[in-house]
């Protein structure tokens, strides 16, 4: 029987091993890594035109003490989904080699914590009421707290296709289940619901996308196994998680302190300029890190090429989002008054102070792609206690000055003291060095200041009317950062890089500053 068993294991292995392999990747892997980042950026594309349809519909029909509301539960939910997969999807990205069985473990493990964490949530909701004086704030954090448990059903599903490195079944996925999110919220907004319509508009997004990723997948679990192998994956997901829950707490501090002493108004206008701060990185960053993760993992035994792949993806990313966000700056007034409408105008004073740290976020946030393809995850959680101080002291200093002081002190945090030491720690060892971080930001850091500064000259000439503003600022932000690169050998080096991408994607030698 014991033999039987272990036959009927052996071939339910096999049959799902072609959701696990990886080596068919690695003789393509280039090629296939700028296919999956034009694929997720695409994508992207269609998604922020999404969320900015959306948002402007919703802004319209909620009000910020609505956004307000569901941002003080959200200081407790974004907490426990550190937990909801205790690291471990990375851990199956990660990894060369995995079994059927691995996997399986994993997935009940998931499903496990995240029926655990629903109910802790739930439970948890009158002490929220109570922290912030807010009755209303019961009902919305039982119902959220639902939202986990449809959440972890999707954690390996999407975790296998990263691996693979399946980047258009994976952007479809998240595409549909965004159009199902938003069709809800926007659905019983219009029906009057207020701040239930982000509630259940956030279950509608993870019930969805929870559905795509299986049918997309193929993958489907067994029963966990005692032995399979999972202790050293546990160990690596445990080190991440740490990192993020250090994290959680300096990187949410700001919205429950503007929630606890400056009401549910100041939060409401400081989330909306939050979100629009992290629209470019999310809209490139976070395709890019899906696809980048697994190449650079699939690497590792390559320093040098790991090194030329990183920086030429970066390239790149920074010469689209740091042009984009010394825009975003430069019209920050108009975009609010157009896109979430007068009600929002205080939003801008907020977002133009986060614009100053947003130049780099998106540089910085590839600090996790590398620590975590290099599997350097325990030194992603010392990171974590040397910067989360740092953070929180800048939050707290410009508290008495509300949302738009919180925003100055923690720009300046970034800028002056979190950014350098965050460069320099990560690149003290391995492929991509301190000097390389320093090398991708000065070409486009010079375009995007000149940008921004004939933006600004720019305002002094045009009207009041956002829509002109707006078309003239985006015109004049790509056409001077295009001309000022030209003229800078690095950026020339770029360009030219990029040409080769779009119109000669066969080329055998791309140009990259790597090379220096």
């Amino acid at each position: 029987m014991a033999q039987l068993n272990s036959a009927v294991e052996q071939v339910t292995d096999s049959r799902h091993d072609h959701h696990l392999e990886t080596d068919h990747l690695l003789p393509t892997i280039e090629g296939r890594t700028v296919k999956g980042g034009a694929v997720s950026i695409v994508s992207h594309g269609l998604k922020f035109i999404v969320t900015l349809i959306a948002t402007a519909v919703m802004a319209r029909l909620l009000t910020p003490e609505d956004y307000g509301l569901i941002g003080m539960v959200a200081v407790v939910t974004s907490f426990a989904s550190l937990f909801k997969d205790l690291g471990l999807s990375h851990a199956t990205v990660q990894i060369t080699r995995l079994t059927h069985g691995q996997v399986s473990t994993l997935f009940w493990i998931n499903v496990g914590l995240s029926l655990g964490i629903a109910i802790v949530v739930a439970a948890l909701a009158p002490f929220v009421a109570w922290f912030y004086e807010e009755p209303r704030l019961t009902g919305i954090t039982a119902v959220v707290a639902c939202g986990f448990v449809l959440g972890g059903l999707s954690v390996e599903h999407e975790a296998l296709l990263k691996r693979q490195m399946r980047f258009f079944a994976l952007s479809a996925a998240n595409l549909i289940s965004m159009v199902c999110g938003y069709g809800v919220g926007i659905t019983l907004a219009l029906r009057g619901a207020g701040y239930w319509s982000l509630v259940f508009a956030q279950l509608a997004l993870l019930g969805s996308h929870a559905v795509a990723v299986w049918i997309t997948c193929g993958w489907r679990p067994s029963w966990p196994k005692k032995n399979a192998g999972v202790r050293g994956m546990l160990k690596f997901g445990g080190h991440v998680t740490g990192y993020t829950t250090v994290n959680y707490f300096s990187g949410n501090l700001d919205g429950l302190l503007i929630g606890r002493f400056w009401g549910p108004d100041h939060l409401g206008f400081y989330a909306k300029a939050m979100q629009l701060w992290s629209l470019p990185v999310e809209q490139i960053n976070e395709p890019i890190a899906a696809m980048t993760i697994p190449a650079l993992s699939r690497l590792n035994d390559s320093p040098q090429r790991y090194r030329e792949a990183y920086i030429r993806i970066m390239e790149k990313v920074l010469l689209l989002t740091m042009p984009c966000m010394a825009f975003m700056i430069a019209s920050a007034d108009w975009l609010v008054h157009l896109v979430l409408g007068p009600q929002w105008n205080f939003t801008a004073r907020v977002f133009i102070c986060l614009g100053i740290a947003g130049l780099l976020q998106p540089l910085a946030n590839t600090a996790d792609w590398l620590l975590v393809s290099q599997g350097r995850v325990h030194h992603m959680l010392r990171w974590s206690v040397i910067s989360a101080p740092i953070t929180m002291l800048s939050i707290a200093a410009g508290l008495p000055w509300g949302a738009v002081g919180v925003a100055a002190s923690f720009s300046l945090g970034k800028l002056l003291i979190f950014y350098p030491l965050l460069f320099w720690y990560v690149g003290r060892t391995g492929p991509v060095r301190t000097k390389d971080f320093y090398r991708l930001i000065a070409p486009f850091a010079g375009s995007s200041i000149v940008a921004l500064l004939s933006c600004l000259a720019f305002r002094k000439l045009v009207g009041p009317d956002p829509l002109l503003g707006i078309v003239g600022s985006f015109v004049i932000t790509s056409v001077v950062a295009l001309l000022v690169l030209s003229q800078i050998p690095a950026g020339k080096l770029v360009l030219r890089d990029l040409w080769e991408l779009v119109f000669r994607p066969r080329s055998k030698e791309p140009v990259s500053q790597a090379s220096d």
